[in-house]
């Protein structure tokens, strides 16, 4: 059995230990990714070589196609990754947080605070002062409703069943008051927040990609740094006391921290649904327990599905480009069904 990998720093604040199975399974997927990447940049309305590809990426000024590569695709492969990544380590923080198996984002309902926010931006006419608009307002919906359901779950702290309980109420509330404003807007704005809710990255451009690179810069290196505090955690509360953890404390702070990836992945994408919960499943069945590992595991898994999710709806119906979250939510419900079977044994 060889020895695992273990990192710490200077003065001990952030300690990191990986198994070289959990090396090789990274490196593996990350060159997967990179593929994935470029045959989404090759792939279309029209495919085009991989050596056009490849001149449009490394000389654009001698490339015919370097303003559909560059402007088109390139933007959209970059926040698939991006939110697919983001959604991913989210439902891997909550499914620790809640010690629970079938947590995710869009269960306890942060995705449905950005979804009613978002679908009252487009009703009363928010979109009058801009588009550029809509994932600050998805974003603020998202802490709001996560900010209330730490305070309804809060006495003399945070337990995981409360969280989990209240969570799934308010997602089934906010899922009433959407579809009753949906019901309720004309017939234009109705089909745009249909579209928003389903998830898509249609029509991607820079500013959405410039504009979600802050937060995965930032989250993802605290959820692995965090990742620590879910193994003790996962231990019980009562045992995590016991070997000096600030439970309530690292408690928030990781909720706060998936509800920052969740919201800011559905801000720019729409309300895309269970890669927070199938994403960390698979990356359990790959590596070997212990969140370190499954932190980058979990989040290249998650960029993969978003990735082939939009290239199915880009390729596989032509001319139409339909929504990436059609095909995520046709892989995921499946999957959830058979995961509540297991849990119910």
């Amino acid at each position: 059995m060889s020895r695992p990998i273990v990192w710490r720093s200077a003065k001990g604040y952030l300690a990191l230990r990986l198994d070289r199975r959990t090396l090789a399974v990274t490196a593996v997927l990350g060159l997967g990714l990179v593929a994935s990447a470029f045959l989404s940049l090759c792939l279309g309305s029209h495919p085009t070589s991989p050596t056009a590809v490849l001149e449009a990426l490394l000389f654009p000024a001698h490339s015919d196609i370097a303003l559909i590569v560059h402007e088109i695709r390139l933007p959209r492969v970059l926040l698939a990754v991006m939110v697919g990544a983001s959604l991913a380590v989210a439902g891997l923080i909550l499914q620790g947080l809640v010690r629970n198996p079938l947590a995710s984002p869009d269960v306890i309902g942060i995705t449905g605070g950005a979804s009613v926010a978002a679908v009252l931006f487009l009703t009363l006419g928010g979109a009058a002062l801009g588009e550029s608009w809509l994932p600050v307002v998805a974003m603020g919906g998202a802490f709001l409703v996560a900010l209330g359901i730490i305070a309804l779950a809060w006495q003399r702290g945070v337990t995981p069943a409360r969280l989990v309980l209240i969570g799934i109420g308010i997602a089934a509330a906010l899922g009433a008051i959407t579809t009753l404003t949906i019901v309720l807007s004309p017939d234009t704005t109705a089909m745009r927040a249909y579209v928003w809710l389903t998830g898509s990255l249609y029509a991607a451009q820079w500013r959405e990609v410039v504009g979600m690179l802050p937060w995965m810069a930032v989250c993802l290196p605290l959820a692995l740094s965090q990742a620590r505090q879910l193994d003790v955690l996962a231990l019980g509360d009562d045992l995590a006391t016991g070997l000096g953890s600030a439970v309530q404390g690292s408690r928030l702070v990781l909720l706060l921290l998936s509800v920052a990836l969740a919201g800011s992945a559905v801000a720019f994408a729409g309300g895309l649904s269970f890669i927070g919960l199938i994403a960390p499943h698979i990356a359990r069945r790959l590596v070997a327990r212990g969140f370190t590992g499954l932190v980058s595991v979990t989040a290249l898994i998650g960029a993969l599905i978003l990735l082939y999710a939009d290239l199915l709806g880009r390729i596989a119906f032509t001319p139409r480009d339909l929504p990436a979250g059609i095909f995520v939510a046709g892989i995921g419900a499946p999957l959830f069904v058979y995961l509540l079977y297991r849990w119910r044994h």
